[in-house]
């Protein structure tokens, strides 16, 4: 009985508060054992008990659900975004170390012999283009630098 007073008391203040939008959002209806507290706008309803003179208002089952399915929620969230934060320090620690002085050293000495090369061919390509031009009496060696 006291469930069909609280769902009939719902139903009427919730047409009630269609009628009168103006007025406050929520709603106190007495019940045999305390009083029931009533949103307007989203109907949601809530037990309420008065305790020495204070009112002491208890969300309803459905209200609670809502509460604790947005938590879990949130916590899922949150876990998701730990796991992605830890996914990537992880990934900057397992980053490549720079070459040390040695193995920088070593590869510049093979880019440079690579140059002198390349150069070389590039003179001897223009030489071959220009037969004209006479080749150096004293060409200057180039200094071996591996």
């Amino acid at each position: 009985m006291r469930a069909t007073a609280i769902a009939l008391t719902a139903i009427l203040v919730t047409q009630a508060a269609g009628a009168h939008a103006e007025q406050e959002r929520y709603r106190l209806e007495k019940t045999e054992k305390g009083y029931v507290r009533m949103d307007t706008k989203t109907g949601a309803m809530s037990i309420c008990e008065d305790y020495g003179g204070q009112l002491v208002c208890k969300l309803a089952a459905d209200e609670r659900d809502a509460y604790q399915d947005q938590i879990e929620h949130l916590e899922n969230s949150l876990k998701a975004l730990e796991n992605r934060v830890a996914a990537l320090e992880n990934r900057e620690a397992a980053a490549p170390a720079l070459p040390t002085e040695e193995e920088f050293e070593k590869g510049m000495g093979y880019m440079e012999r690579f140059l002198r090369r390349l150069m070389g061919v590039v003179k001897d390509i223009e030489r071959e283009d220009n037969p004209s031009e006479e080749p150096e009496e004293n060409p200057q060696p180039t200094p071996n630098k591996t």
